[in-house]
């Protein structure tokens, strides 16, 4: 017999102002009957979209079987199910040893994207990471740690590039990261450290890779804090002058003819 009963969702909530939830979210949040949400990382605040009869579940002192356990039984009962991850779900988010296990047990899945750290940190800062003739690579990676990180991902390798990164989750290993950015960027390139972007407690810290881990220390961050390094952090608004193609008078697109000469 086939059930009808609706998908458990992934749902990024964003990077912590409950208003960057996406509308798709948002909705989701506000059918739900239960939430399972990454407490130690999602702002009780997001949860303010939920219905008040939505039973909330923290899922912080939770193993991996007791999350998929807490899905399962709801989906099984024709609950419509969330579950809440911080940022994008697709980045860091564990999400797919669960839909694994969702899988396994024939459990219908989707996932709603949602805003990553990165991305709300370079809108708090007023940058682009992906200026013209400056930079147009952004990655965003990690330091090798408790979670093991490819031999080939690594952040010395990563940062020879010389591209605008954006990294997460290491910055209470902030000496070993400094270290290595200074091998690739130099001493005085400078940095910079968005602790809870777009939170209340928000904090941009501007300085240099040989400068960044005594101000982290000093600051007392380490944690949910990312770390941003690249030569688009050099370019002040007053100085710019690359422009791109896309709005360039004399480039011809498929929405726009250039002047004959």
């Amino acid at each position: 017999m086939t059930t009808t009963h609706p998908p458990v969702l992934f749902v990024g909530a964003g990077p912590g102002d409950p208003e960057l939830i996406t509308v798709k979210g948002r909705d989701a949040l506000a059918r739900a009957d239960i939430i399972v949400y990454t407490g130690s990382l999602v702002p009780e605040a997001v949860l303010q979209w939920a219905a008040p009869q939505a039973r909330t579940v923290n899922s912080a002192g939770l193993t991996l079987a007791e999350i998929i356990d807490t899905l399962a039984d709801a989906w099984g009962a024709g609950k419509h199910v969330v579950r809440l991850h911080t940022g994008d779900p697709s980045l860091y988010g564990a999400i797919f040893e669960q839909m694994a296990e969702l899988n396994q047990r024939s459990i219908p899945y989707r996932v709603i994207p949602g805003v990553t750290a990165a991305f709300a940190a370079a809108a708090a800062m007023g940058i682009e990471y992906t200026l013209p003739d400056i930079s147009q690579t952004l990655i965003l990676t990690r330091l090798a740690g408790r979670t093991p990180v490819p031999e080939k991902e690594a952040l010395a390798s990563l940062a020879a590039h010389q591209a605008t990164m954006a990294i997460y989750l290491s910055v209470a290993m902030i000496d070993q990261v400094a270290a290595i950015l200074q091998e690739a960027y130099g001493d005085k390139a400078p940095c910079a450290v968005v602790y809870k972007a777009s939170q209340p407690g928000e904090k941009i810290i501007h300085t240099t890779l040989e400068a960044i881990a005594a101000e982290l220390k000093h600051q007392k961050i380490d944690r949910q804090a990312i770390i941003i390094v690249g030569r688009v952090l050099e370019v002040g608004l007053e100085q710019f002058r690359q422009r791109s193609r896309l709005y360039d008078a004399g480039f011809s697109h498929g929405y726009r003819n250039a002047p004959e000469s």
